[in-house]
């Protein structure tokens, strides 16, 4: 398998998940802007998004898929697939369970998790969606069992497209829905469901296909006999602390942003999903690649093909997340104004959404690093050392909240979870250099500077141009605005890899094959 090409294949489709989840954001944003409204719906999905990614994107996906990658190379397809049905079953059967008691306990939840948001009419409109919401989870976690699934058997495409549906579900109901709706916020409560459900429904055919469709049982517990399951639910328990430290952190600055006044989580929200564009296109693609290969290295005793693999994908992550990191900074303003400067989304809204963008592009090369050092330890069945990071990270987090909060307002809480994200990849990266487990390549020290060099005449280009126009004059036109925009990230990408190229860099010096 090409890696360059399989990342290229993934992150074109996650490229069209990030474009239609950017359509999506800039939709609401014009027709909720950012008021108490919007806050309510931001956190009545924060729980939700939360446990979807501890039961599927985090400590899941993590304790699953090296086990998986085991049972298939060394136990044959059978008893695979007998691990995947009692998996299966397991998982659905406590999702279901969390979803019934998230439903119960809506009221509660919601106040814990957002005691500043007042009682009254946008508290109780935050009950109802936390309701409505819940049961995304149990759509998700069989989503990413699925992907974990395809992942191992090498289909990439299918998972990293599987977002574009919530997508398109909710553009759909933000155009086209919201008028049916007496609170027009619960459209996107019900968008969220649709397109959960719409995930689920093409994930069926693929692993049909692959003859690793699970089959469910009515006994909750038939699974839990499994020695298979019984090492994944194992190694979830402390899984769930060491990938999901900064979706706890991002947990708890929803209950602190809820307490610095109307759209205040909403304007963090924004910022945090112009953050995860590059995060997904470049940090989510290599994980993904990356835990399989990962996993079969560790599998087959080659250690040699283990740290090369890292080499390569860290390599490639500072090659592209420093000029993301770096654009994101320079051109927070224009992004913001034009993605989401329509509609109830003011000029006000755009400068409080500005602060908190700058402030993640401080922390974007940690958050894509842990992306890629984290699954260096889960594919050796390592969870302890992460956990251990983790917790420690969290707490760092909060402290610097502590700090950053009183000074910059919800820019802080953003800093906060970058710079924790750097410490959680820093700590992880000397674990592995001591562990002898990465051993880097030779070159490091110039392939370094003459990024560095390339990034700073990116910076450059990025900052100047984008200094020369009104932004908020532009919005009125809209088209203008965008076209601007696309020229100047086009003219700054084009210095930066023809830097890059002058100082002797070519695409094949990062191919590479998997064994």
């Amino acid at each position: 398998m090409n890696l360059l090409r399989t990342l290229a294949a993934i992150s074109g489709m996650t490229l069209l998940s990030r474009i239609t989840g950017l359509l999506r954001e800039s939709l609401y944003a014009r027709a909720f802007g950012a008021d108490a409204y919007s806050d309510a719906f931001a956190i009545a999905f924060r729980l939700p998004n939360l446990l979807r990614r501890l039961f599927g994107e985090g400590a899941f996906s993590q304790a699953f898929v090296p086990i998986l990658a085991e049972y298939k190379t060394q136990q044959g397809e059978a008893a695979t697939k007998t691990l995947i049905d009692h998996v299966a079953n397991t998982l659905v059967w406590a999702t279901l369970v969390v979803s019934v008691l998230g439903i119960i306990g809506a009221p509660w939840i919601l106040y814990a998790i957002a005691s500043g948001l007042k009682a009254g009419k946008a508290f109780d409109a935050g009950v109802v969606m936390t309701r409505l919401m819940f049961p995304y989870i149990l759509c998700m976690s069989f989503v990413v069992l699925a992907g974990a699934v395809l992942n191992t058997w090498r289909e990439f495409k299918i998972p990293a497209f599987t977002p574009v549906l919530w997508n398109l579900s909710s553009i759909f109901f933000s155009l086209f829905m919201v008028k049916y709706f007496d609170v027009p916020i619960y459209s996107m409560a019900v968008a969220v469901m649709v397109g959960g459900v719409l995930q689920v429904g093409l994930q069926i055919p693929a692993l049909k296909k692959l003859g690793m469709l699970p089959r469910l049982s009515f006994n909750p517990l038939a699974g839990l006999h499994d020695p298979g399951v019984r090492r994944i639910l194992k190694k979830m328990g402390p899984a769930v602390f060491a990938v999901s430290a900064a979706q706890i952190s991002l947990l708890i600055n929803t209950n602190i942003a809820s307490h610095l006044g109307a759209g205040a989580v909403s304007v963090l929200q924004y910022a945090d999903r112009l953050m995860e564009f590059p995060t997904g296109m470049l940090g989510v693609a290599l994980g993904t690649i990356l835990l399989p290969s990962l996993s079969k290295a560790n599998a087959d005793g080659d250690p040699l093909e283990y740290s090369a693999l890292l080499d390569w994908g860290l390599r490639l992550t500072f090659l592209l997340a420093l000029p993301s990191a770096v654009g994101l900074a320079t051109l927070s303003r224009p992004l913001i104004a034009t993605l989401f400067n329509y509609g109830k989304f003011d000029p006000a809204n755009v400068a409080a959404a500005t602060a908190p963008l700058m402030a993640y592009a401080a922390g974007l090369l940690g958050i894509i690093l842990i992306k890629i050092l984290a699954p260096a330890f889960y594919a050796r069945q390592d969870i302890r050392t992460p956990v251990k990071i983790a917790i420690g990270v969290l707490a760092a987090t909060q402290l610097m909240n502590r700090v950053f909060v009183p000074v910059l307002g919800v820019a802080g809480l953003a800093l906060s979870i970058g710079l924790g994200a750097c410490i959680n990849a820093a700590f992880l990266f000397t674990g592995l250099r001591r562990r002898r487990i990465y051993v880097p390549h030779a070159g490091w020290l110039a392939f370094f500077l003459k990024v560095v060099a390339a990034v700073a005449v990116m910076g450059a280009v990025s900052w100047f141009s984008q200094a020369q126009l009104d932004w908020a004059a532009l919005r009125a036109h809209a088209l203008l605005r965008i076209g601007a925009l696309f020229l100047i990230i086009g003219a700054s990408a084009v210095a930066y890899f023809a830097v890059l190229f002058a100082l002797g860099f070519r695409p094949r010096d990062f191919m590479r094959r998997a064994k």
